[in-house]
């Protein structure tokens, strides 16, 4: 198999990934044929997976863009994936150019991408980390200069606390990053979820784990909720991807009632 030129040495090419399969959902181009293979078999499983994909999208342009306007200047958007259109930074940075952004992520194409495109932006960065260890994640974090950890953040972990298992203790994970940052930062997160369609919800885990072995977890809502223990949680609270304070038509990419996402935002008083 042929390894194209933006794929960092070392990347195994015959095992998915989920920030790669993300991408091939959003019609992307920096994945695999395995990963393709991926995305269209979740497509014959629950044709409308793609749309969950675009709202996912939408859900965190429209949270980045709160948090600029509730006076958040910087940025740790922890399980970044792929860089494709409306990354972080381009939206933080359209409205205040001072804006910083760290992208961290597990998966090292996703972060060769990042560094390529972010290469004459001094404001912001990408690191290769792992939520399941935190304490790494943030020494890397303050190392970089990008994060001053005593002003507010604003932390994003969108579509990646699925990919945690219960014994990763995502929970204890969550409450760390938590902890490392001052009062007035913000957590945005959305994760998939069985609340609204448990049987398209268990065809997806049951196929990600057989065939792709990705461990994807659909939480309820009551414990996406739980992330933000301890914290204030926003109005209208842990909602589907689309009724997330839309903007427009344009952020209803699915029927309500039927989405697999579940989103959020918090603020450490």
């Amino acid at each position: 198999m042929d390894r194209p030129a933006w794929a960092p040495d070392g990347v195994d090419m015959t095992q998915a990934s989920p920030a790669r399969m993300y991408d091939a959902l959003l019609g992307g181009s920096h994945n695999f044929e395995v990963d393709r293979k991926a995305a269209e078999m979740g497509k014959m499983l629950v044709p409308d997976l793609p749309r969950v994909a675009l709202s996912n999208r939408a859900f965190l342009r429209r949270a980045v863009r709160f948090l600029v306007d509730s006076g958040v200047r910087q940025f740790l958007d922890i399980g970044s994936g792929i860089p494709t259109a409306g990354n972080v930074h381009q939206v933080a940075q359209e409205i205040d150019p001072s804006c910083r952004v760290l992208y961290a992520d597990i998966d090292p194409v996703a972060v060769a991408h990042a560094r390529a495109i972010l290469l004459d932006n001094d404001r912001s960065a990408a690191i290769e980390a792992d939520l399941r260890k935190p304490a790494d994640l943030l020494d890397q974090a303050q190392a970089t200069g990008i994060i001053d950890f005593s002003q507010p953040v604003g932390v994003l972990m969108i579509a990646v606390l699925h990919l945690l298992g219960d014994a990763d203790e995502p929970g204890a994970q969550v409450a760390a990053v938590r902890a490392a940052v001052p009062a007035g930062s913000y957590l945005a997160l959305s994760h998939l979820t069985s609340a609204t369609r448990p049987e398209d919800a268990a065809k997806l885990g049951a196929n990600a784990a057989d065939e792709n072995k990705i461990g994807i977890h659909f939480r309820s809502r009551e414990a996406i909720t739980g992330f933000f223990d301890g914290w204030d949680l926003l109005e209208p609270g842990v909602v589907e991807l689309p009724q997330w304070r839309p903007e427009s038509d344009r952020d209803q990419h699915e029927t309500p009632g039927r989405s697999l996402g579940l989103a959020g935002v918090g603020r450490k008083a």
